[in-house]
């Protein structure tokens, strides 16, 4: 079977699997000063109902703000209890349901993991993630339904196509050809989503632009792969998928049957998937409102990747 033919039945499992278990929109509310925002992209927040006849503030200043906004609304959510660490390892595992429209209420146990905003006054401000956070944020990508449901449809479509792979045929060559993807996307979850994070200060999140044109949101995507956001909000390259693909690909060369272990192979692969990235962050974008719960990067390329650096016949 043709790579395009796999990758778009991949993206019907994965739209599937995230439609089935998230119904509400994702999008944040309509704010009534998006300049009080302080963390959040400029991709949440809608105008205000009254527009403004002021002169823009410097950047710096604007900044400055807005970090003192998020301080003083995390005191705020500290002293009103909103901010209690009720998210444990077990919690974060599989999906995690969140109505936006219900950002002010209480919310349920690790909502902040995948919908960032708190409401404060009149605003929402997007709360960054401490170190533990992120490790249970990357634990959650790992096990969400979505992602399990597409890697064991991938590897399912792959065995089908073509039983003479390096992993066998049948129920043996799935499973070995299921787990490999399980381990690999475990490898850049905990890398990409929480060592390098929690290490650099980056809000590993994924936010959308949901009110903007498409053309700008696609511009949007692409460069997030290699532009990310600071905890502050400021923006800093994306170590995390910097350092994920090295590590995976490294990794990987010890235990993936078949595959060219050697130092062009290795960095090929690399390259590739530092190219296919935004991949993960169009569907991330585009996928209608439940986008967030589908993480995709490793499910997708990685796949891509081990087609590229095996030995003899392909896994497909």
């Amino acid at each position: 079977m043709k790579m395009h033919r796999v990758l778009v039945l991949g993206l019907v499992l994965s739209g599937y699997g995230a439609v089935a278990q998230i119904g509400p929109a994702l999008s944040a509310p309509a704010l009534l000063d998006s300049e009080t925002l302080p963390a959040s992209p400029d991709s949440e927040s809608a105008s205000s109902s009254i527009a403004s006849t002021d002169l823009p503030d410097a950047p710096s200043s604007i900044a400055a703000r807005q970090e003192s906004v998020v301080v003083a609304g995390k005191e705020s959510l500290r002293a009103r209890g909103k901010d209690k660490d009720s998210c444990n390892f077990i919690a974060a595992l599989g999906a995690i349901y969140f109505d936006p429209a219900k950002v002010g209420e209480n919310r349920p146990r690790c909502s902040e993991l995948v919908y960032p905003y708190q409401r404060f006054l009149t605003t929402n401000i997007a709360i960054p993630l401490n170190w533990k956070q992120k490790g249970l944020l990357a634990a959650h990508y790992t096990t969400d339904p979505a992602s399990l449901g597409t890697t064991i449809g991938i590897s399912a479509i792959n065995i089908a196509a073509d039983s003479h792979t390096a992993y066998g045929p049948g129920w043996k060559g799935f499973g070995g050809l299921a787990g490999v993807s399980l381990l690999q996307n475990a490898t850049a979850e905990f890398f990409g989503t929480f060592a390098v994070p929690a290490l650099t200060h980056q809000d590993p999140r994924y936010y959308r632009m949901p009110h903007k044109p498409i053309r700008k949101r696609i511009l949007y995507a692409i460069t997030r792969s290699y532009v990310s956001r600071s905890d502050s909000g400021r923006p800093m390259p994306n170590y995390g998928v910097f350092a994920a693909y090295p590590f995976v690909a490294e990794i990987g060369n010890l235990y993936i049957p078949g595959i060219q272990s050697d130092g062009p192979s290795t960095a090929e692969r690399i390259l590739t998937g530092y190219a296919l990235d935004p991949a993960n962050n169009l569907v991330n974008e585009f996928l209608p409102d439940v986008a967030k719960h589908v993480h995709v990067r490793i499910i997708f390329v990685q796949q891509i990747l081990n087609n590229i650096a095996v030995s003899g016949n392909g896994m497909m």
